[in-house]
């Protein structure tokens, strides 16, 4: 075997799913057990204020992809899988939790917005309502 840029950047790969998968797995252990919402929703460094709403979407998220994570280090260990299939399968993981992170953030983030300009307009009709009682 020759020590070259794709060997290095397999085992970077291989050596960082460890890591990755325990995040994962830990972050939908706070989620589902502990009930911690801090990482739920993250958008731009902050959770919703309806984080409990989107816990579930996300502690499923972060479970499924650290089990494909677990079951792909389990494979490569024993020999299961060859290079194509584990590295597609390992990339595949982290490029779609990340995409579908952003998915459930922003829609948890649209969300939050228009139901505090839905409250706002109410509050503003009921205001004016009271206005023309008097």
């Amino acid at each position: 075997m020759v020590f070259d840029t794709s060997v290095a950047l397999t085992w970077i790969l291989f050596i960082a799913m460890f890591p990755i998968s325990f995040i994962w797995l830990r972050r939908a252990w706070r989620i589902f057990v502990n009930k911690d919402y801090s990482e739920v929703a993250i958008s731009r460094g902050i959770t919703p204020p309806n984080a409990a709403r989107y816990a579930p979407f996300t502690g499923a998220l972060n479970f499924v992809a650290g089990l494909i994570m677990v079951y792909t280090i389990g494979s490569i260990i024993i020999g299961g899988m060859a290079y194509e299939t584990w590295s597609a399968m390992a990339g595949s993981t982290i490029w779609m939790k990340i995409i579908l992170d952003f998915v459930i953030g922003r829609q948890a983030r649209l969300s939050a917005e228009f139901a505090s300009k839905a409250k706002a307009k109410e509050q503003a009709k009921a205001q004016t309502s009271a206005q023309a009682q008097t």
